[in-house]
């Protein structure tokens, strides 16, 4: 390996960037850079201060003799730390830790840094660690400014230490030429977002020092941006610091680097609370408790903000807790179990502000939370507990819950560097509550919608016995997009439908919702299954057009919508059975001797993929009585162990088990699915065929004459009377002589006149004329219109469909329960 070269470690996130404040000083005193940082600190923006000498702009008039007394001090000794008084702009004062370092340039020349912090920043934790330590302590930290092609102008004598490279040989080179490699390019690639964006930020890499080359060292940068008179960027500034000096520094990136593997392993909001206490202990605490806000295992955020509640604060519910005394579990601190904090304790106060509470010296013997819990008290004084770290889950300016660290074994109390490593952790672990948090509510909508968007009762009225069952896709996959229904329609066909809109998530579920009722709007024209399926393609296709990405909306995600589906009508009258599909699995038919078919059904492209080019085939088939006919998706029957063939083969076994009911036999194939969650949503429907009995069924041929008419009156009274329906002859012989008469006067060729006696009684008249009837609405002087008129007042509901020689035209009349059951 090349010791002259640096390699990256996982880079920092942005919000872990430091908030030390950066200033550049010219020989004479005159602010020639300045960072954001510095503007958030003292008010004062780089329009404000560069190009005037930093004594005039940041001290007040008493304290500029003692301003100029640290510059001359810093002249005389190469550099000077300390606190001092800075006025800020808008009048009060801060009393601010300065550390000023000399930075040398070409021929000699120098020129000032100035690390400024506010000390309730040092004291908070709020600034980066290993910079913070390293102003506390005054450790070496390598200073590099460089201009806006990265090129160094100025570098202090410590960045030498870092990584033995004189200072003679940097001044105008970039950093991949004095280091060359691809981690040198990769920093160089940070600095240009630095100078981009006129932000900070903050990356470790590897490095092996001068001093050390056999020895793997940990550094850390800190990049800003410096600003001029007019605010654009000048140069960016890097202060690296080694973060490999101590054990604990070692130890502390190791935990984070296992916290990366063990927490958030799974979406379950108190898996992972227990996952953050596993972790901690031993490595950090003797004892740990995570404690989420009562809500959030069921998916629901909490609705304050910090800093808005000032009440009672809400109850916790215990997902986390680990000990290194087996004991301590054995106390009544169980998981999942309901906290109630006190109002005044550490831990009301921690979920009201969202800041972090140490306490060194832990006492147990006084104080408002331990007069309101005695007993729980004592619990914590029997542990040994001594020392005590709370720290806020927090997400999206919510605080979700509580991580509490406890040492007695350990003697050693908390300290600050103590507090940032929990800090770190518990916000890991926040992230991965919160994305389960948003991905639980999600889920719980998206399987909310789907499930009132599917049938909840499904009746397959006299053409079919029907059974269903759905099983949503586990929690790492989603809700999908599977959806089925049985649907009736005239003369007491039904039609079965299951599809499967690809994709998961709230948005397979509203596509599938959208789907289901263009389906059923479809169905409702009584339309063939291989017509439907166009118009479903259609409308498929209509929503991708609708979704398609907007080039004035930036950072927009296209939508495209995609799905397959299978449809199909069944009349009992007859036995047969027409379908049609679109790239859905084709379904299974067992006979009533047992023998299992899959019909020889063209596959069809699926919805809104076949761009309309290759037109979907219907196949219509004769099943005898009590055929069972399986639809359902492939999540039944498809998985990553097995082949397609394996499902279909189990299925095809299962159907065939003889004797139980068809709600029992949904069952036994939702039972026969491997024993592991599912990667996909489950839908299975079943039916079971029934022939409707040649007695309930009478026709009759008519000739194209007026006096059909009244043959047809006569005929239907006649066949109502044999039915025992009388109670309906008025009504019926005024539905047969309207549509009769219209069949005459607007078709040609014979006329067909049928009943169907099943859940209703159906009135069908059928001619060869394609033109479809169409009521309208006459006014009180004309004297035509008002047939259709009558029928839809008299009739259940109405409507037409096409025929292979013309159409149908159909009325329903209600029967009472005694005709249905016979």
């Amino acid at each position: 390996m090349n010791t002259n070269q640096s390699k990256l470690v996982e880079p920092v996130k942005p919000s872990e960037a430091p908030d030390a404040a950066i200033a550049m000083i010219d020989e004479e005193g005159t602010v020639v850079g300045w960072t954001q940082a510095a503007q958030q600190l003292v008010g004062y923006s780089a329009r404000d201060v560069v190009g005037r000498p930093a004594t005039h702009v940041l001290s007040s008039s008493e304290d500029a003799p003692k301003a100029r007394a640290h510059a001359e001090q810093c002249r005389a000794q190469g550099g000077w730390s300390g606190t001092m008084t800075v006025r800020h702009r808008d009048g009060h004062t801060l009393t601010l830790t300065l550390r000023v370092s000399l930075l040398w340039g070409e021929n000699e020349s120098h020129r000032w840094l100035v690390s400024v912090t506010d000390i309730g920043v040092l004291s908070s934790g709020a600034l980066n660690g290993s910079l913070r330590e390293s102003l506390l302590n005054h450790a070496p930290i390598g200073i590099v400014v460089r201009d806006l092609r990265l090129r160094c102008t100025w570098v202090n004598d410590a960045m030498e230490l870092h990584d033995g490279i004189p200072r003679d040989r940097r001044f105008g080179s970039r950093l991949k030429d004095s280091l060359p490699g691809i981690e040198a390019e990769a920093l160089e690639v940070v600095m240009r977002q630095v100078l981009e964006s006129g932000t900070s930020t903050v990356h470790e890499y590897r490095a092996w020092p001068p001093t050390d080359r056999r020895q793997e060292h940990v550094v850390s940068a800190s990049f800003f941006c410096f600003q001029g008179a007019d605010g654009k960027p000048v140069g960016v500034c890097s202060m690296s610091v080694d973060v490999t000096g101590n054990r604990r520094a070692r130890e502390r990136l190791a935990i984070l680097s296992e916290a990366s593997t063990r927490i958030g392993s799974t979406l379950d909001v108190m898996q992972t609370g227990q996952e953050l206490a596993d972790l901690t202990v031993p490595l950090l605490a003797d004892h740990a408790l995570v404690d989420l806000v009562e809500s959030v295992p069921f998916g629901i955020e909490p609705s304050a903000r910090i800093g808005t509640t000032n009440g009672r604060p809400p109850a916790l519910r215990r997902a986390g807790l680990a000990s290194v005394d087996l004991g301590v579990l054995n106390l009544p601190w169980a998981r999942e179990e309901v906290v109630h904090a006190h109002p005044d304790s550490l831990f009301s106060a921690a979920m009201r502000t969202g800041r972090s509470y140490l306490e060194p010296v832990l006492d147990t013997r006084s104080g408002p939370w331990v007069d309101h819990d005695p007993v729980r008290a004592q619990k914590v004084r029997d542990s040994g507990v001594h020392s005590l770290m709370v720290v806020p889950v927090r997400a999206r300016r919510c605080v979700l819950g509580l991580a509490i660290f406890g040492r007695s074994e350990e003697p050693t109390p908390f300290q600050e560097d103590d507090l940032l490593l929990a800090e770190e952790l518990v916000t890991r672990a926040a992230l991965c509550l919160d994305n389960a948090l948003q991905y639980t509510r999600e889920r719980a909508a998206a399987l909310t919608l789907q499930r009132d968007l599917l049938p909840h009762r499904v009746r397959g009225g006299a053409a079919v016995e029907v059974a269903s069952r759905y099983v949503p896709a586990d929690t790492d996959h989603g809700v999908g997009g599977d959806w089925f229904d049985v649907i009736e329609l005239s003369g007491a066909r039904v039609a079965l439908v299951v599809g499967d809109v690809v994709g998961h998530g709230i948005n397979a579920a509203a596509t599938m919702g959208r789907l289901r009722t263009a389906v059923r709007t479809l169905a409702d024209l009584d339309l063939p299954p291989d017509e439907l399926l166009a118009h479903l393609d259609d409308t498929v296709r209509r929503l991708n057009d609708e979704n398609e990405v907007d080039d004035d909306i930036p950072d927009q995600v296209p939508a495209a919508v995609g799905a397959t589906c299978l449809y199909s009508v069944y009349d009992p009258v007859t036995r047969r059975c027409a379908m049609a599909r679109a790239g859905h699995p084709p379904p299974l038919i067992v006979d009533p001797e047992g023998r299992v078919t899959f019909p020889d059904l063209p596959a069809g492209a699926p919805l809104g993929l076949g761009l309309g080019l290759v037109p979907f085939e219907s196949v219509e088939l004769e099943l005898p009585e009590g055929s069972v006919l399986a639809f359902y998706t492939d999540g039944l029957v498809e998985s990553r162990d097995d082949d397609i063939d394996v499902g279909l083969q189990r299925l095809g076994a299962a159907l065939t088990q003889s004797g139980p009911s068809l709600e029992d036999l949904c069952s036994q194939v939702v039972e026969t699915l491997p024993v592991r969650t599912h990667s996909d949503d489950v839908t299975l429907l079943l039916v079971r065929t029934r022939a409707l009995q040649s007695a309930r069924v009478a026709s009759w041929d008519l000739p194209n004459e007026p006096v059909a008419v009244r043959t047809a009156r006569h005929l239907a009274a006649r066949q109502l009377s044999t039915w025992g329906l009388e109670h309906l002859l008025p009504t019926v012989e005024l539905i047969v002589s309207e549509l009769v008469t219209n069949a005459i006067r607007y078709g040609g060729g014979p006329v067909r006149l049928r009943l169907i006696q099943h859940q209703v009684l159906t009135c069908e008249v059928s001619d060869t004329s394609t033109s479809h009837p169409r009521p309208r609405h006459p006014s009180t002087l004309d004297e035509n219109g008002r047939g259709l008129f009558c029928v839809a007042r008299l009739s259940r509901r109405w409507g037409s469909r096409s025929a292979s020689e013309g159409k149908v035209v159909w009325a329903e009349q209600d029967l009472p329960c005694a005709a249905v059951a016979r």
